[in-house]
């Protein structure tokens, strides 16, 4: 359940989001698709899309777990049995490193990583080139 307080940082949040370019889009520790791929390609990343499930049903970047945007503050407040259960993947730990996460175009990618940030996952990270990207120059 959100208190007060969080339902005037989400709008706030909403509100800076949606009056931002994605391509001007930089706060917060980011990875880039070289950085990605190589990320992927040793095992240190978990990949976390955060679109919607008919966006991902529809294509996602191989081995990313879907969690849209709309659940994830409650996704990462479940209980390690309880996330489980629900998304059939181990529930990120807060010190894990490289939890990336990703949207069409940007936008929600930077709100997934500032929501887990805020909630105590260090390791948070979005790719900004998102879906878009991966699907120009990697897919």
């Amino acid at each position: 359940m959100l208190r007060a307080p969080n339902r005037w940082a989400a709008a706030l949040l909403q509100l800076a989001i949606t009056a931002v370019p994605a391509r001007m889009m930089t706060a917060g520790p980011t990875v880039s698709l070289p950085e990605l791929r190589s990320l992927l390609a040793s095992g240190r990343a978990r990949l976390f899309d955060v679109r919607s499930r008919e966006e991902a049903a529809a294509g996602t970047i191989p081995g990313a777990l879907n969690i849209p945007v709309s659940e994830l503050e409650s996704a990462l407040q479940m209980e390690p049995a309880a996330f489980q259960a629900v998304y059939c993947a181990e529930k990120p730990k807060l010190d894990d490193e490289n939890l990336v996460f990703f949207c069409q175009m940007g936008r929600r990618g930077l709100q997934a990583t500032q929501l887990a940030q805020s909630l105590g996952y260090t390791g948070a990270r979005n790719y900004a080139g998102a879906y878009q990207e991966w699907m120009e120059k990697a897919g």
